[in-house]
């Protein structure tokens, strides 16, 4: 897709974010028997030892938005906090 519309000067670039702390998230810790628990365990599971905040995201979505970033295009920003550099 990139290489398809690069001439009409679309770039076409993608963020990727991890877990990020989010009301959606909250959620669906929330439906567990400890909240508290459950919460610590997935910030445990997170390279960082915390989840990716909602301004992380935004902020890769705004450099990739910027005019310096015109030569910028065909990516993938990953926002994960290093859960992507896990072995499954």
């Amino acid at each position: 897709m990139a290489a398809d519309h690069l001439s009409d000067g679309i770039r076409v670039n993608a963020v990727a974010p991890g877990r990020a702390d989010t009301p959606w998230v909250l959620r669906l810790l929330s439906a567990s028997d400890d909240l508290v628990a459950t919460t610590a365990n997935l910030r445990g599971r997170q390279p960082m030892g915390r989840l990716v905040t909602a301004e992380e995201v935004a902020f890769a979505i705004s450099n990739l938005a910027s005019p310096l970033a015109g030569s910028t295009t065909r990516t993938v920003f990953t926002v994960d906090g290093g859960l992507t550099t896990l072995r499954k």
